[in-house]
Parts: structure tokens; sequence; C-alpha cells
């Protein structure tokens, strides 16, 4: 069972700076909160007239606060799958190029030997052994001397390199308002909000999505002021952990074991065991699939190194079984940039990603790279609010997708005519994906590819094709909330939600030219639509849940397609936006991508 603790300090009183009205009131709801709701065993509290504990002052002030981080996170003493959490409600300050935390006794005009550097307060957090710490500040109530500028990005930076979570009040150059009428601060108010019952925010990145919401919203509603929080969580998984078991979804937890899998596909075997408890804490104990993950981890120490990756291939023999037998293929790692964009099409992340993959070659020097996609489940369709009046896009519903290996980008002009000796693309270009072809055709490249190579290749499925271009992500698209013009080639003339209008290109890109999605995949929002396997059905009532084709529908004439494209709308490129062809339809926006099967 996951071991939970947190401190949570609230400072009312200051003997050098102006006293705060809420600031107590703010971390006695929050301790409340963690031991009511949330599960916390145990929780150190300080406030201005907080009592002592074991004959312990627990007064903030900078002696107390200095000497419980130096004693208590002086060795580990938790777990992978444990939770520390560290709240703050008071004054913060921005010194010299440093963020402090001011306890009750600190002097604005000594900081340095009065007040507590946050990034001491991070590296004592990170001495407790739990791999989920969790950094609350609401501590921008007074601005420092730097440009205006109060406490934040150096503490966001620190954070980012130590992997922990920090969730910030406001922006750096913003004030974090108390609110007469709540008798709360505005942050507080909406944290405990989304936390609890209102909200329902079991994740960091609900969360996150909540706090961006509700702050605005309270602070508008009380005053003019403008207050925006916002969180930090690094690596990306972070953002998919589970902060309140309670109000975990099914999507909550296979989005955690889809980092998971990808971690242990990776070869990461300690962030694979840390993220594979909690799913099983999320879960009560009582997920099977990560019981046996842990199983396997166990096993894979032991032997201190990884199997190989099988790839099929085919013999005449078991061809005509309908089989394959298992060739063991070396894989390659490649690095790649991965950018994350807020509501408005601003990049707010940038993050290094590794992926595995092999290099098909098809002669005369030209390769087709293929990119390892660990199997997982994932949420196929639109959430709710994300698109109205798109039937096709719904039910949501689980499926569960076997791992499998896919092009890193569409197939281009020069490997098509490698293959089928012809080019029949509108748009020229050597590395251009090809255009102008049917399904029919697309699927023939297949064969012949495998003919070729010994491999099998086929069209993706349609929920392989949304399963690999989310990457684990549930937002509109793997940027985030948005895209521009940027970062995708869409016709910039029709954005999507509060992005800002961008370029009409009026003609394909060539592949690779945008930021890829974290499992390694590039273009999969726009530039040509994708051929997949599927017939293409109005709903997905009846649809398959095994990541397998869904080959049934009223007429096998019509096929589907994914992506979106050069010439559509930000909205026809989302993650979970379909759409449909005749099978024998050839048009310069729609091309295709392959994929081959793993096997076990």
């Amino acid at each position: 069972m996951a071991k939970n603790w947190a401190i949570a300090i609230g400072v009312n009183r200051y003997d050098y700076l102006q006293p705060l009205n809420y600031a107590k009131r703010d971390a006695l709801s929050m301790q409340e909160f963690l031991q009511s709701k949330a599960g916390f065993e145990k929780i150190y509290f300080f406030s201005d007239d907080s009592p002592d504990v074991g004959g312990k002052s627990t007064r903030p002030n900078r002696a107390n606060l200095r000497q419980v981080l130096l004693e208590l996170f002086n060795k580990p003493f938790m777990n992978a799958g444990d939770n520390f959490w560290f709240f703050f409600s008071g004054h913060g300050m921005r010194h010299d190029e440093r963020d402090y935390l001011m306890p009750s006794d600190g002097n604005p005009g000594d900081i340095t030997e009065t007040a507590i550097p946050i990034n001491f307060v991070t590296e004592r957090l990170r001495r407790c052994g739990a791999d989920n710490v969790v950094l609350i500040l609401d501590a921008c109530r007074i601005l420092g001397t730097r440009a205006g500028e109060g406490i934040g990005r150096q503490t966001a930076e620190k954070v980012a390199q130590q992997g922990v979570i920090s969730i910030f009040s406001c922006s750096p150059q913003e004030y974090s308002y108390e609110i007469e009428a709540l008798q709360q601060g505005a942050f507080t108010t909406a944290l405990l909000e989304g936390l609890g019952i209102q909200g329902k925010c079991a994740t960091v990145e609900k969360l996150n999505q909540y706090l961006n919401h509700r702050v605005p919203e309270i602070v508008r509603q009380h005053n003019n002021g403008r207050q925006t929080p916002y969180i930090i969580a690094e690596p990306v998984n972070k953002s998919h952990l589970i902060l309140v078991p309670r109000y975990a979804t099914l999507a909550d937890i296979a989005t955690l074991k889809n980092d998971a899998y990808r971690a242990q596909v990776k070869g990461d075997l300690d962030l694979a065991r840390q993220l594979w408890i909690h799913v099983l804490a999320a879960a009560s104990g009582q997920d099977s699939e990560a019981i046996e993950a842990l199983e396997d981890i166990l096993r894979l120490r032991w032997e201190r190194q990884q199997a190989p990756v099988p790839l099929p291939r085919n013999t005449a023999a078991n061809s005509a079984k309908g089989e394959s037998t298992v060739e063991k293929n070396p894989l390659q790692t490649f690095q790649f940039e991965v950018v994350t964009v807020n509501a408005q099409g601003n990049i707010t992340n940038r993050r290094n990603e590794k992926a595995k993959y092999f290099e098909e070659d098809l002669g005369n020097g030209l390769t087709l790279d293929m990119v390892q996609i660990p199997g997982g489940t994932f949420t196929m369709g639109s959430p709710e609010g994300e698109v109205e009046g798109l039937d096709r896009e719904n039910p949501p519903h689980q499926v569960t997708v076997s791992g499998f290996f896919m092009g890193k980008y569409a197939v281009t002009q020069a490997q098509y005519q490698a293959i089928m000796g012809t080019n029949p693309s509108n748009f020229k270009g050597e590395k251009r994906p090809v255009e102008r072809v049917s399904w029919d055709e697309a699927v023939e490249f297949c064969k012949k590819l495998s003919q070729k190579t010994g491999h099998t290749y086929r069209l993706p499925s349609e929920a392989e094709w949304e399963y690999a271009c989310r990457a684990g992500t549930t937002t509109p698209f793997y940027f985030g909330e948005t895209i521009t013009t940027d970062l995708v080639n869409y016709n910039g003339n029709y954005p999507y939600g509060s992005a800002p209008k961008g370029e009409y290109r009026e003609q394909t890109t060539s592949v690779g030219k945008f930021s890829s999605n974290s499992f390694g995949l590039y273009d999969m929002h726009g530039n040509a639509w994708e051929w997949c396997e599927d017939v293409y059905n109005d709903n997905y009532q009846g649809a398959p849940k095994d990541g397998s084709a869904w080959l049934a529908g009223k007429n096998n004439d019509i096929k589907l397609l994914r992506s979106g494209s050069w010439f559509f709308n930000a909205r026809d490129c989302r993650s979970a936006a379909r759409d449909w062809y005749a099978r024998a339809n050839r048009t310069f926006d729609v091309g295709f991508r392959v994929v081959a099967v793993a096997v076990a």
C-alpha cells in the first residue's frame, strides 16, 4: 500500500512583512482535505498558532522549518509509488536570481540569512525516496525587486530537472489574490475544488486544466486582477500520475498504463516499475496487467538485459497457414524533440524523447524507418465537449492495442516509386508524401513491400492509427489543446480553439518538417490524409475493442481516412477526427503509411 505524507504551512503573521489574512486557513483546509479525502496518514502542520508536537514548536519561523527539512529528510523513508506533498501559503520573494519562501521571521532586508531558498526545499524533498513529490506554492503575495518579477522562474527550471511536480498559484509577473468574500486565497479555493468532489481531477493533467480555467474565473468575479496558475510536470508522464485515486477513471488508469508500457518497452525498468506501482495503487491492488508487468520487470532485472524484439518473417509454409515465423532483429534508437502548446498555440514545453526503430532496406540507399509502438489501452473517439455535432467520433470507448511497428513518416514519393515503379503525385518531391493513391493501390504497395522484404506489411487499423497518433495524450492534438501552422500543415485560415490564423500553404510539405509526437511519429496531424484498413461506419457502435480493423460495414467500397491534410481546417486534423473516401478515389491530399506487426 502506498505511503502518503505531507507538510502544510500557512503564515499569516510576519515580523517584517505585511500580514496576510487567509494563508493559515489555506494550509488548514489543505491539511483537512489530505487527511479526510485523500487518505494521507501523516501531515506536518505549521501555522502561527499551531500546537507543539512532541515538545517541539511548529511556529513557521526559519529555524523550525529548516529543522524539519533537515531532520525528516536526512535519509530515505519512502519508496517507489509513495507520495509526499509540500504545501506553502504565505509570502515569497525573488532575490539575486533565486526564489525564496518567507517564513514568519523572514526579513526582506536580509533575505539570504532569513528566508528559505526553494531549491533547498526541493532538494530535501527529493531525499524522501518517494517517486511522486508534489510542491504546491501559493507564495506570490508580493512582487520582487527584479523588474517586478515574482517567484517561479528559477524554481520551475530546478524542479523540471528534479522530476518534482510543482503547482504554482500564479505566473512570475502576477499577484496571488486573497478573496475576502471567500475567506481564502483564490488559488487554494480552486485547488481544493479541483482535487475534491466538484472537479474530481484525479490526474495532474486534469488538475492543470481545471486550475487554468477556475482561478482566473474566481479572480475576475471578485476583482479586476489577473492570476494564471501553472503546473510543471517533467518528464511528461508525470502529468498522467494519479493524485486522487478515488476519482480516477478507467481512461486515467489506461493512460498511466500506456506510460508504463512505453517505459518498459524502452528498457527504462525503474520508471516502468514506478508507473506500474501507481497503476496498482489506483486500481486498489486489483490490476492483473500491473501485477504481471511487475513480475516481468523483476525477471528482466535478474536477466540484466531485455529480450530482442522480434519481427514477423513470412515463409511459404506458414504463409499458407496464415501464420508467420519470427526472426529477431536488433533495433536502433533515435532521439527527437517533442513540444507542447497551450490553448493559444504558444509552445510551453520542449523535451527530448527516445524511441526504437528498424530500417527496411528498399535498395539504392533508400530505407523505410519503422518505429516501435508499445501496446496499451486508450480511449478512442472524441471526449465530451471537444467538438459538436460529429456523431461519427462517438461513443468514446476503451480499446486495447497490441504492440506493432509503424512508419515514422507517411510513405514518400521516392519509396512508392521504388516499390511500385511510378509516382502519381500532384505535388512532386521525393521526400513529400505520395498522394493521388487509391486504397487498393496502397494495399498493393503493402503486398509488394512484403514480398520484397520478407516482412508482413499492411495498412494500419483505425484503432492502431489513433492510438499511435495520440501517443498517450488525451488532448485534441498530440501537441496539446490546439495546433498552429508552425507545427502542422493545414489550412491556417481555419484555426482550432483559441489559436490564431496561420499560413495556408496549398500543397504538401516534405515529411518530417515538423515536430513528432512522443512515440517518434511525424505528420500524424495534417499534410495528407492516410488510408486505414477499415470499412467506414457512421459511428463506433459495435466497433472492435482489440485494436483490429473493423471490416464489417454497409459498404465495403467506402474506406477510412485519418490525419486531415493541407487542404482541410485544423478541426479535421485532431487525433479523433475521421473521414472517408471511396476506395477507388485518387485525390491530391490522400496518402498512407504502413505498419508491421510485432510478434511476441
